[in-house]
């Protein structure tokens, strides 16, 4: 299941991120988010942080998606991977990363890495080679491309989590962190719903929001994600700087962006 793999419409359109609105959001602090054991930190960026070993993990950058629709007569503003790695690289600076995992579809398509502007690739090469970074094979990017550094993996387990791009449907699976759903989720207040890209978890495992500038997203109630989860599970929304914490009874159906 790929929750982009249909027409991009203007919901999933997001304002690209400049350098000072990402600083804005991880200036501020967040809840701690524990995965078995594991004390890790939401950003309001997207990324997930496991301060003890200097890790950011970020989910489904999906670079060079707003190039993938020009061959089908759709132009979109080519500026998406440009926000993403601008959003990203902040993010690493902030919390000093010597170990960045990207967990799965980092690229739209099998030709997007060739569609990466020469600084578009120079930052990613220069970005790679500075830390250990681990591209996650996704089922957009099933063979990340190796020219622009990083090691790859179908999944890596490190202490007590094993990060990999889709969820496990059919066993528990304790301490996975993973990504390729977007989930988003929705509140109600009485003047109006309110619905955010957000973190999803029951203590055994977590699955991160979309981090790409041109990703949608699917509402965490629907069954693909809330069926992963045999427990009640706690939202984490990203807000513009910082992050809310609620409960899935708080949670309203939203449906498919």
């Amino acid at each position: 299941m790929g929750v982009d793999d249909g027409a991009l419409t203007m919901t999933q359109l997001r304002t690209p991120r400049t350098k000072e609105s990402v600083a804005k959001a991880t200036a501020a602090p967040a809840a701690p988010l524990t995965v078995n054991g594991a004390a890790l930190t939401p950003d309001p960026a997207g990324a997930l942080v496991w301060p003890a070993r200097r890790l950011v993990v970020v989910a489904d950058l999906h670079l060079e998606k707003g190039s993938s629709y020009a061959p089908k007569g759709r132009f979109l503003p080519p500026y998406d991977s440009r926000a993403t790695l601008v959003a990203l690289e902040r993010v690493i600076e902030t919390h000093a990363a010597e170990h960045v995992i990207c967990l799965g579809d980092s690229f739209h398509d099998p030709g997007a890495a060739a569609r990466l502007s020469d600084a578009e690739a120079a930052t990613i090469r220069r970005l790679t080679a500075a830390r250990r970074w681990t591209w996650i094979a996704g089922n957009h990017d099933p063979d990340p491309p190796k020219a622009l550094g990083g090691e790859t993996a179908e999944t890596l387990t490190l202490g007590p989590l094993v990060f990999r791009h889709q969820a496990l449907a059919d066993r528990p699976a304790p301490g996975e962190i993973s990504g390729h759903f977007h989930p988003k989720a929705t509140v109600a207040t009485r003047s109006r719903r309110i619905t955010a890209r957000c973190f999803v978890t029951d203590g055994s495992r977590a699955i991160l929001p979309s981090f790409g500038a041109y990703t949608g997203g699917l509402d965490v109630l629907d069954p693909a994600i809330a069926g992963l989860f045999r427990r009640a599970f706690t939202v984490h929304m990203l807000g513009r700087e910082k992050i809310h914490a609620m409960p899935r009874g708080k949670l309203v159906p939203w449906g498919r962006g």
